[in-house]
């Protein structure tokens, strides 16, 4: 306490004299308070997200150079019991009678059946038939049964907000904002459902989306399970070879697509890659006119006029949606989700991201990867709105969109947050509605994460890690704790997770393993066998417990934190995706000149999202320009694999008569 702040400090980070001595009489007032109050002064009432991010980070530094790490990390945010008590959680908490988020954890994996019961009637889930049992471990863990007996199509609990409410705002690059309401969002899922009647398909069958996110595709998308069709999910950003694999796996007898999409001012093709992928019958949203294979139908002929329809009511367990992930074979997982799998999604939105009816919630993604699903059960169960937009996240226009959509929960990606730091592109922008951000797909890194939540005035960063056989994830943050940047304060609601490595006893450090059962949790693979995947040779946890793997490795801090510290396997997420070092070695093995490969992920200084470094045998006849091998074996990846995928650094070995 009492720690004086120096004038320089402010004049080196760049203000006029008058202003900087004034924000550093203010300051200094400040740090005579305990470490967290003052810098709640210092967030809340001095600093502004126009301030030079130097002085942001120089006054964090300062207002906790005193701290104890035996606590913990120090947190740049902290709620006050009032915000706790208008958290979805802190309310949950106050019923039952929990005094901590630690206390309602336990309860929430020592009654697994009684939390996710109250939560389905918490969420108002539609059941046209009730369950005779919540969970039913006849065949065991590894194979639990959710709402035996029950009757439902989990699309239907996606319109509980009155029709007249808004459920997605849309903008295009360089186009205007399309809004539409949950009764008009509800009337064209139906006529998505008779198109697909009239079409000839039926239950069951298998149909690939592969859009970016509109709401035509969000439409679709739950058309598709309403009718009780399947769901197979294709990331707009993927090569035709990966949407061939894809519609092979998923057995997939149609297809949604548009003509092209428009990037960063750039029309990138998407129709003329599903027929390269000799995809199945299409059906086709075009701009203007384009060329049709014999067949395939446009989006306007598909669409049908009848504006009713009654949903396909299945069992729990039928499959919903086919998505994929990487597999250490080189051949990506698919993973069914069924119509219980969203009840994971939106329940974490409810508990970890808070979101609220009244919440406007944006996070660039699209249905090719598990956070497109999560996000429209997230906001739609919870009746709040999406906010989509249809461009590049990288740059201003995004921000620009967030400001004038009004956005209150922003999810995001490590590497995006790392973009927006390095090119200064959000400054200016008022981003005071957010209320909280939200972090997936990689590791964060929390100078990052700190300058992301200076952006909209010290918002918390609610850290949210799982997996797409998940449905959501193992472990996470919430708005009723302190939020220190880049860091997990409770495993998720309902999954519990144990540590593991070759030590014994309670552990600081290890591999993450779940304990099943949870709702979401994969119990069938297809083409792959998912109890090798996940379960053999895996150890009994501490009292005994099955153990499921997962592949992750995390840290226990002081203070009840956990930090993320990468994988355990040969898989690595590039730019938010989750991809193994077998796919990227198998393209990039087919360039002429080179032997064998070896990809690898390395984790920067200071931690954060992971960087690709290829290491490349060469033929003893090759001496190629190092500079020029990285061009075409980048090229490699983005032809065959996804553009996405960046080459930080490329070590290249020649290979002479078996020796190196």
């Amino acid at each position: 306490m009492g720690t004086m702040f120096e004038f320089k400090d402010v004049t080196d980070c760049g203000l006029p004299a008058i202003e900087a001595e004034l924000l550093a009489r203010h300051v200094s007032e400040a740090l005579r308070l305990p470490p967290v109050e003052a810098w709640r002064e210092i967030s809340q009432s001095i600093l502004r997200p126009e301030h030079p991010w130097a002085l942001h980070r120089s006054l964090f530094e300062t207002a906790f150079r005193d701290w104890d790490p035996a606590n913990g990390p120090a947190p740049a945010w902290t709620p006050t019991d009032e915000t706790i008590r208008e958290t979805q959680v802190g309310r949950l908490m106050a019923e039952r009678g929990c005094a901590s988020v630690a206390e309602l954890h336990v309860w929430s994996v020592a009654d697994r059946a009684g939390f996710w019961n109250e939560m389905i009637q918490r969420l108002g889930i539609r059941l046209a038939q009730p369950s005779t049992k919540v969970l039913d471990l006849t065949n065991g863990v590894t194979q639990s049964i959710w709402l035996s007996g029950a009757k439902l199509n989990i699309a239907d609990s996606c319109f509980q907000a009155p029709p007249g409410k808004l459920a997605i705002e849309y903008r295009g690059e360089g186009e205007a904002a399309r809004r539409i309401t949950y009764g008009e969002l509800n009337v064209l899922v139906n006529r998505v459902a008779n198109g697909l009647l009239a079409a000839g398909f039926r239950p069951g069958d298998a149909l690939a989306i592969y859009l970016p996110m509109t709401i035509e595709s969000v439409a679709i998308y739950l058309g598709i399970i309403r009718v009780g069709c399947v769901a197979v999910s294709i990331a707009d950003s993927l090569a035709a070879e990966e949407i061939a694999v894809r519609l092979r796996l998923s057995e997939a007898r149609g297809a949604f697509t548009q003509d092209t999409m428009l990037r960063g001012g750039k029309h990138l093709p998407l129709y003329s890659k599903v027929i390269e992928a000799d995809g199945p019958r299409t059906i086709v949203i075009s701009a203007g006119s384009v060329e049709l294979r014999p067949g395939d139908l446009e989006w306007k002929e598909f669409l049908s006029s009848n504006e009713q329809f009654n949903a396909y009511l299945a069992d729990p367990h039928e499959p919903t949606n086919i998505l994929f992930s990487s597999g250490t074979t080189g051949e990506p997982k698919a993973i069914p989700w069924t119509h219980v799998t969203p009840i994971k999604c939106a329940v974490d939105g409810y508990l970890h991201q808070d979101i609220h009816e009244d919440d406007r919630v944006a996070w660039p993604t699209n249905l090719g990867w598990m956070m497109g699903p999560w996000l429209i059960y997230a906001s739609l169960v919870n009746r709040a709105t999406m906010a989509l937009y249809g461009g590049a996240p990288t740059g201003r226009d995004f921000g620009q969109f967030v400001q004038d959509a009004e956005v209150t929960m922003l999810g995001v990606i490590p590497s995006l947050v790392k973009t927006w730091r390095a090119t200064d592109c959000m400054r200016g922008l008022d981003w005071s509605r957010v209320r909280r951000f939200s972090s997936t797909g990689e590791c964060s890194n929390a100078e990052d994460m700190l300058f992301l939540m200076s952006l909209a005035g010290y918002k918390p960063v609610i850290e949210y890690c799982g997996g797409t056989e998940l449905g959501g994830g193992y472990i996470g943050s919430t708005m009723a704790q302190p939020n220190v940047p880049a860091v997990f304060t409770t495993p998720s609601f309902g999954t519990e997770l144990v540590l593991m490595n070759e030590a014994e006893g309670d552990i600081e450090a290890g591999e993450v393993f779940l304990v099943p059962p949870a709702i979401g949790m994969s119990t069938k693979l297809l083409h792959h066998d998912h109890q090798a995947v996940y379960f053999d040779e895996t150890p009994l946890g501490p009292k005994g417990e099955i153990l499921r793997r997962h592949g992750d490795a995390m840290e226990r801090l002081p203070g009840g934190y956990y930090r993320a510290q990468g994988r355990v396997d040969d898989t690595m997420n590039l730019g938010g995706i989750k991809v193994s070092s077998v796919e990227i070695e198998r393209v990039l093995n087919t360039v002429p000149g080179i032997r064998e490969t070896a990809a690898v992920a390395v984790a920067p200084p200071g931690g954060g999202p992971s960087l690709l470094w290829i290491f490349a045998v060469l033929h003893e006849d090759g001496q190629p320009d190092v500079g020029e091998l990285q061009s075409q074996l980048q090229q490699a990846i983005r032809t065959h694999l996804n553009p996405l995928f960046k080459i930080s650094a490329l070590t290249a070995i020649m290979f002479f008569g078996g020796w190196l």
